[in-house]
């Protein structure tokens, strides 16, 4: 069964996403399509508007057949490492190809522009150093360093959020040696921060702005893919930011200088912030400098609310996913997992009460990958512990969710 990759948040799943996976299918030959999906805090460093369990059961009835969760440490992180992590899962997973969403839709362009980021990627750290030392913001500094290695024709790829973690996925590609076939669509509709719909599609950061202002989000997302949000919506389950504001304080209260992504200066400017903001923003806002994007700041505050330190990191990345948390499959999903399962390089975990003689089964009892491998799965259960912190209401049944859930 050829299986086609989606690298996705769904957050939440939207008529774009619709439309990304139909043309997946099509454009891979593929009978099964696949979603390595964030778990409950994202690549830009945020918590997601609803669970992995609720995003799970909208990508499922829209017709998505497999979704496992990417790591902690990969889904909450910068471009490169949570296009690694996201492409070592497809891979061990047995996917054939991967599809994502662009703003260019210009494969051959894309793969030029990654391979000389390659080629010249000390040189380009280095310099994109110096230029942010002078006070230049990293996006602009990047595009005018990739501009004189002779990329000057292909820099404003460098510019679009889609096409930016489309060139992270093929310098994966490239580095890694992945059998995962590169393909892309055109993204259709509204940019990714853009907040107004276009027609029946919106981005998911307007259709979460729609949310907090009460408008109707129904015409935007699929209507099998609507009910389950929906349902967490009518039942207080979705993220409290006032909650995770004061969260966001008490851990800057506590927190040391080994937290993971903590430069110099950093933690010094956020516990001054402690006391002079009122709210998210205004945390935000009195942070934020030239060398540190939003971003950067929203994705440090949240490993400060996780606890993550520096050291620990740096060896999960270093390492790779170690497992894989299978969240839900149809039953064409399934098949395609039964057929695979001999050929999957990772182990596969669906159920957590074994899931510690699973991992020490595969990598050895007392080795240092399955003390690591434990230590990536703790990381991920602490994950889903504080997230159930942040919800409107509390849930029934305590917190460690990836013990009582099973596979959708």
């Amino acid at each position: 069964m050829r299986a086609v990759g989606l690298i996705t948040e769904y957050n939440p799943f939207h008529n774009g996403h619709l439309y990304h996976l139909e043309q997946s299918r099509k454009l891979a030959g593929a009978e099964v399509a696949v979603a390595v999906m964030s778990g409950h805090f994202l690549q830009r460093g945020e918590p997601a508007l609803c669970d992995k369990w609720v995003r799970t059961q909208m990508a499922l009835a829209a017709g998505v057949d497999v979704v496992v969760e990417l790591p902690l440490p990969f889904a909450c992180n910068s471009a490169p490492h949570f296009a690694t992590g996201a492409v070592q899962s497809l891979a061990a997973l047995g996917v054939s190809a991967l599809c994502f969403g662009s703003e260019s839709g210009d494969l051959p362009a894309l793969q030029r522009c990654a391979a000389l980021l390659e080629e010249h990627a000390v040189q380009i750290e280095r310099q994109t150093g110096a230029l942010l030392r002078q006070g230049m913001g990293y996006p602009q500094a990047r595009a005018a360093v990739f501009a004189t290695i002779g990329g000057e024709e292909l820099a404003p790829l460098l510019t679009t959020p889609n096409n930016i973690l489309g060139l992270a996925y093929l310098r994966a590609l490239l580095r890694q040696g992945l059998p995962l076939q590169p393909l892309t669509l055109a993204r259709l509709g509204p940019g990714y921060h853009d907040t107004d719909a276009k027609g029946d599609i919106a981005s998911a950061t307007g259709i979460r702005q729609r949310l907090l202002a009460g408008d109707a989000i129904e015409p935007l997302i699929p209507p099998a893919a609507l009910k389950p949000l929906q349902a967490a919506l009518a039942t207080g389950q979705t993220v409290d930011t006032g909650l995770f504001y004061r969260l966001l304080l008490a851990a800057l209260l506590r927190t040391g200088a080994d937290g993971y992504l903590l430069e110099h200066g950093m933690l010094e400017r956020l516990q001054q912030a402690v006391e002079t903001s009122h709210d998210l923003e205004s945390l935000l806002c009195a942070v934020q400098a030239p060398q540190w994007t939003r971003t950067r700041v929203q994705r440090t505050l949240c490993h400060l609310l996780l606890d993550s330190r520096a050291d620990q990191m740096s060896a999960f990345l270093d390492s790779g996913p170690l497992y894989l948390h299978l969240l839900g499959a149809s039953e064409r999903g399934r098949r395609f997992l039964a057929a695979t399962r001999k050929n999957r390089s990772l182990p596969l975990i669906d159920n957590y009460s074994r899931v510690y003689s699973r991992l020490r089964r595969f990598y050895g009892r007392g080795s240092a990958l399955a003390t690591l491998a434990e230590a990536q799965l703790a990381a991920e259960i602490n994950a889903t512990r504080i997230y159930g912190l942040l919800l409107g209401q509390r849930l029934q049944g305590g917190w460690s969710r990836d013990f009582t859930q099973g596979v959708l």
